[in-house]
């Protein structure tokens, strides 16, 4: 599978603008600010239907305009296949595959295998919980549409939980049948995704152990440490024990909303015991091994953006990337660079074919 082109229109600094890529690498260099990364972004989006970088898609509309428009076409199992997600000012953003609008974005997701690796994953260690979760889900998501759904219906039941027990608080009054009503529904949901949670991290940690060894020589033992209530007892015996405690909060406080993921070297949490070194081969080998989950899962070779990495990588980092690119690991790449010498002289290195375009 790869981007066979891309056309973007009013999408953020990009007025206007269209490329046709290698199946392979192909790389976007220039100065800080001239769009580079907006590229890589414009490419996530189609994948996605949301930006990776700035979640309030209004704001990718280019300043002064009232829209924007990207469209790419893709080449997947021999198909051509033409993807487009465009977005005016007062609607609701659109999707578009092969011409035919889709009723939930949600049907999209894992239909174009994407990874992304950029400075900006750095939130995935210094960010609470709620950026781990999304990670986590993301990628399950990716290849379980299932999973995907369980969890949007997970969210809007607990919601409505949420609001009922605004609501008691605010009318000084309580029905525990309807809000038991809840608690079944958010139970059932929550078991399903707990254990999917699970049994994803069993399978996902070995491989980012291994591409965590490689990267780093085998210096550092690193884990994922999967928290959750789930652990202890089901989640409508939760539910009952801290009904008092919602009651007062006004907001469910467990359940599998509160997951933690927590990334650990030599047992240690890497936040707090973590050099920025020691930071980044995490954040490396955790992306690669997303990489690597997903092409297993779906048989496909990822498209696979590389943000910005070579100006934040030492020389042993990138040998080895650039190995992984000429042992044929990854299919089609994209790579945003400042300094054009350097990236044509790293990807000469790969023996694969290239473009590069200088913007």
């Amino acid at each position: 599978m790869h981007l066979q082109s891309l056309s973007l229109l009013n999408y953020k600094n990009i007025a206007e603008a269209t490329y046709e890529f290698d199946s392979k690498i192909n790389c976007f260099t220039g100065k800080n600010g001239v769009g580079k990364t907006n590229v890589l972004d414009a490419i996530y989006h189609l994948a996605y239907g949301k930006s990776y970088f700035n979640p309030l898609a209004v704001q990718n509309i280019r300043h002064g305009e009232d829209f924007f428009v990207i469209d790419g076409t893709f080449i997947k199992d021999e198909r051509t296949e033409q993807i487009v997600c465009s977005l005016k000012k007062g609607a609701k953003k659109a999707l578009k595959r092969n011409g035919k609008v889709y009723d939930r974005f949600s049907e999209h997701i894992g239909f174009i295998p994407l990874v992304i690796i950029s400075p900006y994953d750095s939130d995935l260690i210094i960010e609470g919980s709620e950026t781990r979760r999304k990670f986590l889900d993301s990628v399950i998501s990716q290849m379980d549409a299932p999973y995907l759904q369980e969890l949007i219906n997970y969210q809007k039941v607990l919601s409505q939980r949420n609001a009922l027990l605004k609501y008691f608080a605010l009318n000084h009054t309580f029905d525990r049948e309807t809000l038991y009503i809840y608690n079944e529904q958010l139970s059932g949901m929550a078991q399903h995704i707990y254990e999917k949670r699970r049994a994803f991290i069993n399978e996902f940690t070995p491989i980012l152990i291994k591409h965590h060894q490689a990267i780093t020589d085998s210096a550092e033992e690193v884990n994922l440490v999967y928290e959750s209530h789930l652990h202890q007892n089901n989640l409508i015996n939760l539910l009952d024990e801290n009904l008092q405690r919602d009651r007062v909060l006004q907001y469910t406080s467990v359940g599998i909303h509160k997951d933690e993921l927590l990334f650990e070297i030599a047992g240690h949490p890497i936040k707090k015991f973590g050099s920025q070194g020691q930071q980044k081969s995490f954040l490396i080998a955790l992306k690669l091994a997303q990489f690597e989950f997903m092409k297993k899962q779906s048989g496909v070779l990822p498209i696979l953006l590389f943000d910005d990495i070579f100006d934040k990588l030492d020389e042993s980092r990138v040998a080895r990337i650039v190995q992984m690119i000429d042992d044929k690991v990854f299919g089609q790449i994209f790579i945003s660079d400042t300094h054009s010498e350097r990236t044509e002289a790293i990807v000469k290195e790969t023996h694969q074919s290239y473009k590069i375009f200088t913007l």
